[in-house]
């Protein structure tokens, strides 16, 4: 069994540990950013580390109304630009700490007037050790180069810090999190058959939309690593602006589609896809009851909860939803007698500048 399989099933023990050891020192950042209330934020990382930053933004701006944006880091690294930082959180994610580029845009930041926090899974890392505040992923070690359980344990991580900046998430709504990773791993035999589908597929689209458009971004990176496969990630609404064009007879498509605010728009997206007579696979979960009727081919997650607890309504999806999603990149590039742990030129640490 390859690693990577290992450690997308050891995922709800990661999110369990990384909530009950984190929730103490949240409490603290809560209240340091209750009295110094940012204007904005700034997410900076690489990699799958910077699909999670993606859901962040969407994430931090729905849920505590502070713009946020990604960082260029060459602006700082390559340009040696100066912007201003001051009344600003810059939030470095990286998995191994060592990233070079996020770790110097975070020092630089801080000496700019930002106050920095880091999110990592490793204690004595150098990111650990730049940032003036901590939020750590308890994932344990990693050792499959594409990252699986570090990937869903940032977001955690992102969970908890729009917990400390004032967000309507409750704590006791993140403790339900590991269940629904579990409940996900419950896919793990539909999906091998469904992967030796693909197993002659070169080419691909992945859409998301909204909070999900994080997990068509890292769904993409894991077939183009783990696979060899040109995997295009979309949202939604860019790709109806053009892409879709490219879209043929048997083209294959990989959508996230939870019900809630961004199933309407994905709902154009499946329509224009059928007509088109494209291969769509879709994920989406049992509360989504209009999803069977527009595509025979899905993953369809018994989750088992009610949307109207949550605002918005696809607010805890993320995590559940791109578990199918690694087990089909790991059984497809298995499939394809690729070793998934070991990609082809890639290391577990990757450093730019």
């Amino acid at each position: 069994m390859s690693r990577m399989r290992e450690e997308i099933r050891e995922q709800p023990a990661a999110l369990e540990r990384t909530l009950k050891r984190e929730a103490p020192r949240i409490a603290g950042l809560r209240s340091l950013l209750e009295r110094n209330r940012p204007r904005f934020i700034v997410l900076v990382a690489r990699g799958t580390s910077d699909n999670a930053a993606h859901f962040g933004r969407y994430l931090l701006e729905i849920c505590t109304g502070i713009p946020c944006s990604l960082a260029a880091p060459s602006v700082l690294t390559v340009y040696r630009a100066s912007p201003d930082f001051q009344q600003s959180l810059v939030v470095g994610i990286s998995q191994s700490g060592e990233s070079t580029d996020t770790n110097l845009v975070i020092e630089r930041a801080r000496r700019l007037g930002a106050l920095t926090v880091g999110i990592t899974n490793e204690s004595r890392s150098t990111l650990a050790r730049l940032a003036e505040h901590l939020i750590l992923v308890h994932a344990g070690r990693e050792r499959s180069i594409a990252a699986t359980k570090t990937y869903t344990g940032q977001l955690m991580a992102l969970y908890l810090l729009a917990y400390a900046l004032g967000a309507r998430i409750r704590l006791e709504d993140l403790e339900r999190l590991p269940e629904l990773a579990a409940v996900a791993l419950q896919t793990e035999s539909e999906i091998a058959p469904l992967a030796g589908r693909y197993r002659f597929m070169n080419d691909a689209a992945v859409v998301g939309r909204g909070l999900n458009y994080s997990n068509a971004l890292e769904f993409a990176l894991k077939l183009m690593e783990t696979c060899a496969i040109v995997a295009d990630p979309f949202s939604s609404a860019d790709f109806m602006h053009g892409p879709i064009a490219m879209v043929e007879r048997s083209f294959p498509v990989f959508l996230f589609g939870p019900s809630g605010p961004t199933w309407q728009a994905m709902k154009q997206v499946l329509h224009k896809l059928v007509q088109r007579k494209a291969d769509i696979l879709l994920i989406t979960d049992d509360s989504n009851r209009e999803a069977p009727r527009l595509v025979s081919r899905m993953v369809r997650l018994r989750l088992n909860m009610s949307r109207r607890e949550f605002t918005p309504a696809d607010l805890y999806t993320p995590v559940p939803y791109i578990i199918p999603a690694q087990f089909f990149a790991c059984s497809l590039a298995e499939e394809k007698g690729l070793d998934p742990d070991r990609p082809h030129g890639l290391s577990k640490v990757t450093k730019t500048v």
